[in-house]
């Protein structure tokens, strides 16, 4: 049976977890710069479409 201290080195020995987290805070750059980058041209997007709607 293994104490506390034992599972407590096991866990943090253990590298699934890191990759975990690796792979989250990647998703959370490439979704930001999503967001970012829709909120920059989103109004700009909105505009030429108002405009070559004014012109059909």
């Amino acid at each position: 049976m293994m104490t506390a201290l034992e599972k407590l080195k096991q866990f943090c020995k253990s590298e699934e977890g890191v990759t975990a987290i690796e792979y989250a805070l990647i998703a959370a750059l490439i979704a930001a710069a999503i967001i970012a980058g829709v909120s920059l041209l989103g109004g700009n997007v909105s505009k030429e479409f108002t405009s070559i709607a004014g012109v059909v």
